[in-house]
């Protein structure tokens, strides 16, 4: 054999030989928790930046909602397909792209001096972040090769990721207080430079080179089916529906059923649906969606309520939902513990059931809603997600070859990024319909949201104010009480899908 010829093919070979680990995976694990805190952040932290926004670019109520939410959503419509991308190209390669978009896209946002502007920031820190997200979980069922160990990793993986969403309000009010909104995008770059760098040098190389080429129609359908069923949920919760809106539905649902068609005909789908015929794995998905969309309401609505009913500024109002952030992060790391002892479908149901008493805590306590009850809300939210979700994203996982860890890691974040998005759109929505009825014989601006009544109120309207936050805290008692509803039924659902005994240990 020539020596060029067998120089190669000793490379193919190490190329092709399992890659083992060593100490270095748990730097490994602080890159991509690092880099999972950012896009974590960006969804909730700014929450409690809004009303400091509002009175900077002066948004309507809409685009109030679409500059949360939006992030979510755009997010949530490309992760199958750069899981997909992650399996085939490279997973370190789509993440350290994602970084780049990512800071980018911050700086975008951070200068941003029109409400348009901001939601362009906000449409490519999605993109990036759905670069970032899957290939965090992918790289991690291939870093941990033992399973308990990754149970372990999934579980600080699962704590930064809900930590971060709780943190948000609090990191957000800080920096607004200090520094005004756009600090809060500009609190991304530095952490971008430093994991970028650290991840050129620390993280490995994985793909499967047995994949097709990425299909690009089914990437099509799967962007446009999420954004569309997004978008018609977001709009209809909202009240009085109009024609577009249900048609831009039933186009969304219509196009994930062809894409779900489409994915069973493909040799290499870009996801496999028949993993859902696994009953835990379609649980594990439910899971950590109901988990999301609980969380992702509950503390859009206490930001707001916080500042707007009690009068605590933003840094005030971001510490005062703390609980959440340190339930979440001891509900997690408890979680890989308690799987062993009490079995993946207890465990799940337990954690929806935290969430579940969590609601029930804040429709059934007196008003108006003092801040223990809350308090109490956060602590039983935040307990209940950080269970629920490490549980059933080591289900995903575990349901999953290493060769195609992407898809899990799609469906994951998936569902994790559309609870976050859905549940500031459909319950933000039903609170504002609500709330909106309460008002009704007051001015339209007042009407519109809260933060209306407030500008009024500095204008002279006291006493709009006060009407307002008493329909404010009515409207969070009934948002409660349909929150609870939906979680409880999930539960029951979770219950029976999961089969007794079910373990997520299993490797593959």
């Amino acid at each position: 054999m020539k020596r060029g010829t067998m120089g190669r093919a000793t490379q193919q070979a190490a190329a092709d030989a399992p890659w083992q680990p060593g100490r270095e995976r748990w730097a490994m694990l602080a890159v991509l928790c690092a880099s999972l805190l950012l896009v974590a952040l960006d969804a909730t932290i700014l929450n409690v930046a809004l009303p400091s926004l509002i009175d900077d670019l002066q948004p309507s109520a809409i685009e109030q909602l679409w500059i949360i939410d939006i992030y979510g959503l755009v997010l949530g419509g490309l992760l199958v397909t750069t899981g997909a991308v992650s399996d085939r190209y490279g997973r370190k390669r789509l993440f350290l792209g994602g970084i780049v978009i990512f800071g980018l896209a911050s700086i975008v946002a951070a200068t941003a001096n029109s409400t348009w502007q901001l939601i362009g920031g906000r449409v490519l820190l999605g993109v990036g972040g759905a670069m970032v997200m899957p290939s965090t979980l992918s790289l991690i069922r291939n870093i941990f090769t033992n399973a308990r160990e990754r149970a372990r990793a999934i579980g600080i993986w699962a704590a930064v990721a809900g930590a971060g969403a709780a943190l948000g309000p609090l990191i957000g009010g800080v920096l607004v207080e200090e520094y005004g909104w756009a600090a809060a995008f500009w609190l991304n770059v530095p952490v971008v430079i430093a994991t970028f760098v650290a991840g050129v040098w620390l993280l490995p190389e994985f793909k499967d080179a047995g994949h097709a080429p990425l299909d690009v129609p089914s990437a099509l359908l799967s962007v446009v089916g999420v954004v569309g069923l997004a978008w018609g949920i977001k709009h209809i919760a909202k009240g009085s529906p109009g024609v577009v809106d249900i048609v831009v539905l039933a186009v969304g649902v219509l196009v994930l059923v062809v894409f779900a068609r489409r994915q069973l005909g493909l040799p290499d789908p870009l996801l496999d649906v028949r993993l859902f015929r696994n009953r835990a794995f379609t649980a594990a998905a439910l899971v950590i969606l109901m988990a999301m969309l609980a969380i992702g309401a509950a503390l859009f609505l206490m930001s707001l309520w916080l500042q707007y009913v009690h009068g605590y500024s933003p840094s005030q109002a971001g510490l005062r939902t703390l609980p959440a952030a340190l339930a979440v992060l001891s509900g997690s790391l408890l979680a890989p513990v308690l799987m062993d002892r009490l079995g993946v479908r207890a465990l799940m149901t337990l954690g929806l059931g935290g969430v579940v008493a969590g609601f029930l805590v804040l429709a059934l306590s007196p008003e108006p809603t003092s801040y223990g009850y809350v308090a109490v809300v956060l602590v039983l939210l935040g307990l209940g997600d950080g269970l629920a979700i490490t549980t059933a994203s080591s289900v995903l996982v575990s349901a999953v070859p290493a060769a195609r860890a992407g898809q899990a890691g799609a469906v994951s974040e998936t569902s994790y990024e559309l609870g976050v998005g859905l549940g500031v759109a459909l319950l933000g929505s039903i609170h504002g319909a609500v709330y909106a009825d309460h008002m009704i014989g007051q001015p339209a601006q007042a009407r519109e949201s809260i933060g209306g009544a407030f500008e009024l109120a500095q204008g002279g309207g006291g006493q709009i104010l006060e009407i307002a936050r008493i329909a404010f805290d009515d409207a969070l008692t009934t948002t409660a009480f349909v929150s609870a509803g939906i979680v409880a039924v999930v539960t029951v659902l979770v219950a029976w899908l999961v089969p007794r005994g079910f373990t997520a240990t299993s490797g593959h």
